[in-house]
């Protein structure tokens, strides 16, 4: 079947679609009720089916006769070790793991906070979850105690699972005391605190709350799989959210497992048995469908990476990785090939490795810029393939469905709607807009399995920032356009969400901690263009009057603030102080204008601006050769 039956079924058949699909998960209960809708009339999948995440991932293969396959390949150059675990080990980590959560009192329905590096560690950790029925929530290590005692206040966890340390490249982090700090902040206090000490120097203060890792695995009877109902939450995710708040995207398990076996066969291609390499983070959802729940599920072996596309040691740090482990299919960001591309332009390093084993390349994360799909192509002769989804998608949206038919590339676009999504251009009034004609980007409800169930415990949220702007429709925040072979393009964020490396950051929560500086009256922060990470936080400040302090002075206090408050993942680094900010007459502050002239685009003057005459001052500020991120 080719990708256009393929789609036509998913979209004219849906309930029966999704029943073939779901027979390729081994449920405890199979489902009799394919869709329905849940308490707030909004669409769900496989309602009354039982199975357990973990069982699928792990358990299930050692009975099918793999268990001494490799499951996770962990290679870390920052501490240059690599180390392979079987399926059969696999279990048996996170069995004794899941038995200790039990004997620390967490049960079915409870969460879990887990604040780790990329070690097996993390990978054992959401999986132990998962094998009990507790609804973890992983927060990327880069965040900063203030980020992390947010989401300890919202998700409420029992438990928290912690490592001693991570490693940015050269240096140690110390993750004990940020832990100890979140705490600290937050409102809800987690009874326990389990710390898994890796024993490379780092501080690790000690509280009566904590648990040691080590001592609770291996004195811990191995906990059986408990099923599970299909839309028990499997994990909450964290995104940033316009208001400065973030928002919890909680997933289920049945349509989200039936998702992500049908992504990795029809989409990435993958098949049973070969290395499957997503380079990211488990502290994204990219880490938590395609490092270790998709590729597992796929009984896939999966590379759990720790470092960076350069500098760990070299640029030759994904070319060595691929021909080491035999990868097959590699997952990364558009920001990690523009690293790479930087630092090796004429791709020397890339001929030092056999990298016949590498049949594709995926790109997500940020929309990928024609230059860098070239210089991959010409370095690399296997298919990059662009594609496109969110954190609260769980699974690609947009897409080359490699397994199922290679369609034609074109540079910029990040494919056509993959099967089960039906995307499409509204205009402002919510009227379809026609080819190449450049709207808001929203999907036909109800969406496919393993897409967000709700908010965590905010489902008026959930409705006023998915739901209401365009009645049964998804609406995904994203502008765009389909030409008129129905290539879906991406042109960006329509709310002041900026992506950076792939990391969703809202500069509302920004502008809160600038904002928060004694010499700041007044601020703006905007992500502007950024040829490397795609887009980067700038922050436009008014000083207070009477206030004598030198740029250089502010800049770099401010960017100590934020980097304390969210983390270096903030990459804000320009600080520019401006006299006035340019503003509508009600007084909203006109960020988008501001973009558009940082980033040399065309601009239309609103008819409601206040004194058309700061367009020149911002214009000159902006485009001045001093400010770092300029030209």
């Amino acid at each position: 079947m080719n990708y256009q039956e393929l789609y036509k079924n998913s979209k004219e058949s849906a309930v029966d679609f999704w029943t073939e699909q779901s027979k390729k998960i081994a449920w405890s209960k199979k489902p009799s009720s394919i869709l329905s809708n849940d308490a707030n009339n909004y669409p769900l999948w496989f309602e009354d089916g039982e199975l357990n995440a973990c069982y699928l991932a792990v358990d299930k293969h050692i009975e099918d006769g793999f268990g001494d396959e490799v499951a996770i390949i962990y290679d870390s150059p920052v501490t240059q070790t690599v180390k392979k675990y079987t399926f059969n080990e696999v279990k048996s980590e996170v069995a004794k793991l899941a038995g200790g959560l039990l004997s620390l009192g967490l049960k079915k329905g409870d969460t879990a906070v887990i604040y780790m590096p990329m070690i097996p560690q993390a990978a054992f950790a959401m999986l132990a979850c998962a094998r009990i029925g507790v609804t973890h929530s992983v927060v990327f290590g880069g965040f900063a105690p203030h980020e992390l005692a947010i989401r300890i206040d919202d998700c409420e966890p029992k438990v928290i699972l912690t490592a001693s340390s991570g490693i940015e490249i050269d240096r140690l982090i110390a993750y004990k005391p940020l832990v100890d700090e979140a705490i600290a902040l937050a409102n809800h206090k987690p009874k326990k605190v389990v710390v898994f000490n890796r024993k490379l120097g780092a501080k690790v203060p000690f509280k009566k709350y904590d648990v040691d890792y080590h001592a609770l695995v291996y004195g811990s009877e191995e906990a059986d799989c408990l099923q599970v109902n299909s839309s028990h939450p499997l994990y909450i995710l964290y995104t940033s959210g316009t208001t400065g708040k973030p928002k919890g995207i909680v997933r289920d398990t049945g349509g989200y497992v039936t998702a992500l076996k049908f992504s990795m066969q029809h989409i990435y291609d993958a098949k049973e048995g070969e290395v499957f390499w997503a380079a990211s983070d488990v502290g994204w959802v990219v880490g938590h469908s395609y490092i270790v729940y998709g590729p597992l599920i796929n009984r896939n072996t999966t590379v759990l990476f720790e470092g960076k596309p350069i500098r760990t040691p070299d640029a030759s740090t994904f070319w060595r990785v691929i021909a080491e482990h035999k990868v097959s299919v590699m997952f990364t960001a558009p920001t990690a090939i523009r690293a790479i591309k930087k630092e090796d332009p004429n791709g020397d390093f890339i001929k030092k490795y056999d990298l016949s084993s590498l049949r594709i390349q995926f790109l997500a994360g940020e929309r990928c810029d024609v230059a860098t799909l070239d210089w991959y192509r010409e370095h690399i002769p296997v298919p990059a393939i662009d594609h496109w989804w969110q954190t609260e998608s769980g699974w690609p949206m947009i897409a080359n469905m490699m397994g199922v038919e290679y369609l034609p590339i074109k540079p910029g676009s990040a494919g056509k709607a993959v099967t089960g999504y039906d995307i499409r251009i509204f205009g402002e009034n919510g009227q379809e807009l026609g080819p190449n004609e450049e709207g808001y980007v929203v999907i036909k409800l109800p969406l496919p399995p393993g897409t967000l169930l709700d908010l965590w415990k905010d489902n008026e949220r959930f409705k006023a920032g998915y739901l209401n702007k365009f009645p049964g429709y998804y609406f995904s925040g994203d502008g765009g356009f389909k030409d008129d072979e129905d290539y879906i393009f991406i042109t960006g964020r329509v709310d002041d969400v900026i992506n950076v490396a792939g990391h969703r950051l809202s500069t509302a929560e920004m502008e809160e901690i600038v904002a928060s500086h004694h010499s700041v009256a007044e601020c703006a922060v905007i992500g502007i263009n950024d040829e490397l990470k795609g887009q980067i936080p700038l922050a436009l400040v008014v000083a207070k009057s009477g206030e004598e302090i030198e740029h250089f002075q502010l800049q770099h206090e401010v960017v100590k603030l934020v980097r304390e408050q969210i983390g270096a993942v903030a990459s804000l680094r320009d600080v520019v102080m401006v006299q006035r900010l340019p503003k509508t007459r009600s007084g909203k502050i006109l960020r988008k204008m501001m973009r558009s002239i940082a980033d040399g685009e065309s601009f239309q003057v609103p008819s409601t601006i206040d004194d058309e005459a700061i367009i020149d001052e911002i214009r000159a500020v902006l485009q001045h050769d001093k400010i770092g991120c300029f030209k």
